[in-house]
């Protein structure tokens, strides 16, 4: 019997016995009545859904990581380019992110979008120069010189001059493969692996500037945006957010491009941005494996990691060493709550590192951004914690 059958029937015997006790067994009528479904209810929008829990589980509260911590992502400025050339947009002001800082035990935050140019300069500047013992900054291939003659050149020696600023990296958006052309905004796409990016690897290489390199996008994004994608609210939200079809490569075209370029360049050091394939933890431990030059940081990833918290600590464990702390912090940014900068954002990583908490939210909203699910702690070791917290960026950033 059925599920709903069995419902109906077990409404319509009730409805029986109750008229039974009225008219000596009642009206078989009335019992045809209490059988009847009820009416379908009202639809309901599913960004008006917001579920509670009704687990009884443990709630911890973290509001301060057990170690230091360095985030490797941030974005504290961003480039605005003008007819002047480029510019620099900050977000907050040092002394606001500082607050938030010292009381997240944060001792140090990575503006990876410094930008290039003038902008470059003003972000170090504003930045780095006043308290380099807390913020660094670093720089970004200059992408839209590139129809100058010369252009290899010119992305070698912006990592030259970025240097000598004193700056600490290089960050690589997702602009490359997936937005730069050819003719900048027009023409083909730029491959990852293109070879005009040779000798800025390089330059990074001799500079031992770590290259903060974020290649594609989660696998949904690739594709439609229907009823069987699980990040459908997301996508429908933001819908420029799709690479599904048009001239747009795969993931894996991408990530393989980019696995290309760490093997051709074995003395610069690239960090896989948001575990690069997060929702494929196989895929990332081999290429890990084959590639030491290659390691990661969990910025806006442990949504992700969150569900599938055994093989997320396998993954921990295996590679301790090679793994960063991070969050893609964005002061202000309310379209993505999963990276709003402030005491909530890094209260929920602290919590996904340190506990064994099950089934609790990845961001602060009141609907989930990314998805509709929870997460699992790891309650990571405090051997894995220091290194992932703060050990690995120290080394890497020659701190």
């Amino acid at each position: 019997m059925s599920r709903w059958n069995r419902r109906q029937w077990i409404s319509g015997m009730a409805g029986a016995v109750a008229a039974g006790s009225h008219r000596g067994f009642g009206h078989p009528k009335t019992a045809a009545a209490a059988a009847r479904p009820a009416e379908d209810p009202e639809p309901l929008a599913l960004t008006d859904f917001e579920p509670k829990s009704m687990l009884r589980v443990a709630e911890s509260s973290v509001p301060r990581s057990r170690y230091p911590v360095v985030d490797f992502h941030a974005h504290l400025s961003f480039v605005r380019d003008e007819e002047g050339g480029p510019v620099a947009r900050h977000l907050t002001t040092p002394e606001e992110a500082l607050a938030v800082m010292d009381r997240k035990n944060v001792r140090m935050m990575v503006n990876l979008t410094g930008g290039y140019g003038p902008a470059l300069d003003e972000a170090v500047r504003y930045w780095q120069q006043p308290r380099p013992d807390r913020f660094v900054v670093f720089v970004e291939p200059w992408y839209w010189r590139i129809r100058e003659a010369g252009y290899p050149r010119i992305l070698a020696d912006e990592v030259d001059r970025a240097a000598n600023l004193g700056a600490r990296g290089l960050k690589v958006l997702k602009t490359l493969g997936l937005y730069l052309r050819e003719q900048g905004r027009e023409g083909a796409l730029v491959k990852v692996d293109d070879p005009r990016f040779d000798p800025m690897w390089e330059a990074c290489g001799g500079h031992k500037f770590p290259v903060a390199i974020h290649t594609s996008d989660p696998l949904a994004f690739f594709l439609p945006t229907d009823r069987h994608n699980e990040r459908f609210e997301e996508l429908n939200a933001h819908p420029d957010w799709s690479f599904h079809g048009r001239d747009f490569p795969s993931d894996h075209e991408l990530q393989e491009a980019r696995w290309r370029v760490v093997e051709r360049h074995p003395r610069t050091v690239f960090v896989a941005l948001h575990v690069g394939v997060s929702e494929d933890l196989d895929y990332m431990s081999e290429c890990m494996r084959r590639y030491p030059n290659l390691w990661v940081e969990i910025g806006a990833r442990i949504g992700e990691l969150g569900r599938q918290p055994r093989r997320s600590r396998r993954f921990f464990e295996e590679f301790q060493d090679r793994i960063m702390f991070g969050t893609d912090a964005v002061p202000g940014g309310y379209d993505t709550p999963q990276q709003i900068f402030g005491d909530l954002l890094y209260e929920i990583y602290y919590r996904f590192l340190e506990t064994d908490d099950e089934y609790f939210d990845y961001a602060p909203a009141t609907v989930p951004p990314q998805g509709r699910w929870r997460i699992y702690g790891l309650g990571l070791p405090d051997a894995i914690l220091r290194k992932v917290y703060f050990e690995n960026a120290s080394r890497i950033l020659n701190l």
